[in-house]
């Protein structure tokens, strides 16, 4: 199986309490395994609040509805051994 990198990486973002906000990063190879995304060293898993998918098959996206204080934080998308941080 061929290593899937980061092609793309996380980007800051600044948004209001309130809002929603998307987060796009850029793998090298379409339908990659062993891919996680993490707020604070949380491990978020896709529900009502956290919106995890793929586009297009190498761009993974997670939204973030209705941030709060409490979202402050660092997001980190891991694929394999590579990690990107915003």
């Amino acid at each position: 199986e061929p290593d899937v990198t980061i092609v793309s990486g996380l980007k800051d973002m600044v948004v209001s309490e309130g809002d929603d906000v998307t987060f796009r990063c850029q793998v090298s190879h379409e339908n990659a395994r062993d891919v996680e995304w993490k707020l604070q060293d949380v491990a978020l898993q896709n529900n009502e609040m956290n919106e995890i998918s793929v586009e297009k098959g190498k761009i993974h996206t997670l939204t973030l509805r209705k941030v709060t204080e409490q979202d402050i934080g660092t997001i980190a998308f891991r694929v394999g051994a590579h990690t990107s941080t915003a």
